[in-house]
This record gives C-alpha cells, structure tokens and sequence, in this order.
C-alpha cells in the first residue's frame, strides 16, 4: 500500500512540474517504472492513437462526466466555489484511480503522463477562490479531455455534452 502511495505521489509531483516546466522533468510514477525523458508535445503512435485499457477508459470516462454534468453552471458563469472544488475532487480522485489501475505500454503511458498533468493542472486551479482561475481549471480540463480523445484511441468516447 505505501509503494502505491509513493508512486501516486511521484506522479503527482510530475505532473504538477510538467504542468509549469513541460519537456523538463523525467517521468516518475503512475503504474510503470521507465527512465526515458517525458515527452514535450503530446503525437500520435505512427500515425495511430494510442491503445489504452479498461481502467484508464473508465476514468477518463468519469471525468468527462463530471465535467459535462457542471458545464450549464460553468457556462452560465453560475458554478459556485464548492461546485469547483466538489468536480476538482472527482477529478483527482480518478487521476489516483488510474495511478493505482491503468497498465499501458511506457510510450502511451509517457503520452497520456501530459494529458493527466493538464487535468492536475486544472483540477488545482479549480480548488482555488479566483472565480477567473476556477473557471480557466475547467477549460484546461475540457483541453486535455480533447487531446485524450485526439490521441487515445477509446471506442465509444464521446465529447463533453
């Protein structure tokens, strides 16, 4: 259990470096142990999106649900500081999810490391008081949600409704 916390904190660590400083940090952490420098821009595998597993669909799919069920609060301008809060929480709680669950191959694992470090970044800003920065947390979320489906390969995703 202390190794899975360890891990998921050497990820976020990552993460949250990557989110400020991209291309600069190795990558730690999440469910693989490899050495290769993280990757600074999110490519395509060959051409072709990148395989994920059922853990990682599952959990994208519940952030996106998240998301997509505060959108009319957040587009109204209406979301309140809990909502924020409350839908950052969920998204943290998948991101430790996927940290414990998710098993891809190292280069996808390197590609989906800068697509969970935006969702950090925004479920972060989310957890502040600046209705501005709260607001920017969500958008920084839909954009990684976006790049997942551009670069993942996930039957049956679809977009934020």
């Amino acid at each position: 259990m202390f190794i899975q916390w360890k891990k998921m904190a050497a990820t976020l660590s990552a993460a949250a470096l990557l989110s400020m400083s991209p291309g600069i940090v190795s990558a730690q952490g999440h469910s693989h142990s490899h050495d290769a420098a993280e990757p600074a821009q999110l490519t395509l595998n060959n051409g072709r999106k990148w395989a994920t597993d059922d853990n990682l669909r599952l959990a994208m799919s519940r952030i996106r649900d998240a998301l997509s069920a505060e959108l009319p609060a957040i587009h109204s301008g209406k979301a309140t500081t809990e909502q924020y809060r409350t839908l950052a929480q969920k998204a943290n709680d998948q991101i430790a999810f996927m940290v414990k669950n998710c098993k891809l191959e190292p280069e996808a694992d390197a590609m989906l490391h800068l697509v969970l470090a935006d969702i950090i970044a925004g479920a972060d800003a989310m957890m502040g008081q600046d209705s501005s920065e709260t607001h920017k947390g969500a958008a920084k979320i839909a954009h990684a949600l976006d790049n997942y489906a551009a670069y993942f390969d996930h039957p049956g995703w679809r977009g934020l409704e």
